[in-house]
């Protein structure tokens, strides 16, 4: 009964066989979850080395605490909330070092590509964005790159819910103030 039970959904029975072991469960556990561990940590930096630095962070603690996840919605949770963790991690990191909080290069390709016209909006608002302080960039980048409701946000910031709407309302506030021409 056990194995018709897996048999019906096969990400129980993947998550089942990297938990025992299987490497190539594990691959693939990797492949299907990568893009939203690199989208978190590509949309907070905007830097394509420091996004797939942070995902191998991610997996390779997802690696070593993998019997602790429960379920399918578990581990996406868990991906989540380990993956914005790390991008907070380092954006602090990276302030305490004197880094700007956006790469250089990335900053004036963007300027570049809004000179030309080319969707000018929504690359200032990207680059807005990457400035604002790590838990302000956490909660806009899960509430409009993850699509996640603020009690989602809450529970993978580990915080209260009228925190995270607070964040949010002081990010846009803050957002809507830097896009005044």
């Amino acid at each position: 009964m056990g194995t018709e039970l897996l048999a019906e959904d096969p990400a129980a029975e993947l998550l089942e066989r990297a938990t025992q072991g299987d490497a190539e469960a594990f691959a693939a556990l990797v492949r299907q979850h990568q893009r939203m561990v690199f989208g978190i940590s590509w949309h907070f930096f905007r830097d394509p080395a420091v996004a797939e630095d942070l995902a191998q962070d991610v997996f390779l603690q997802l690696f070593q605490h993998l019997r602790e996840i429960r379920s399918e919605s578990h581990l996406v949770f868990w991906l989540r909330q380990v993956a914005t963790r790390k991008c907070i991690d380092h954006a602090r990191w990276r302030q305490r070092q004197g880094q700007p909080p956006l790469d250089l290069e990335a900053a004036s390709q963007v300027a570049a590509e809004a000179e030309r016209g080319d969707s000018g909006d929504l690359e200032q608002l990207r680059r807005l964005v990457a400035g604002l302080p790590a838990s302000f960039r956490a909660v806009v980048t899960l509430r409009y790159q993850e699509d996640l409701p603020p009690g989602e946000i809450a529970r993978v910031l580990g915080c209260p819910v009228n925190s995270v709407k607070s964040r949010l309302q002081r990010a846009l506030a803050l957002l809507r103030e830097r896009m005044k021409p």
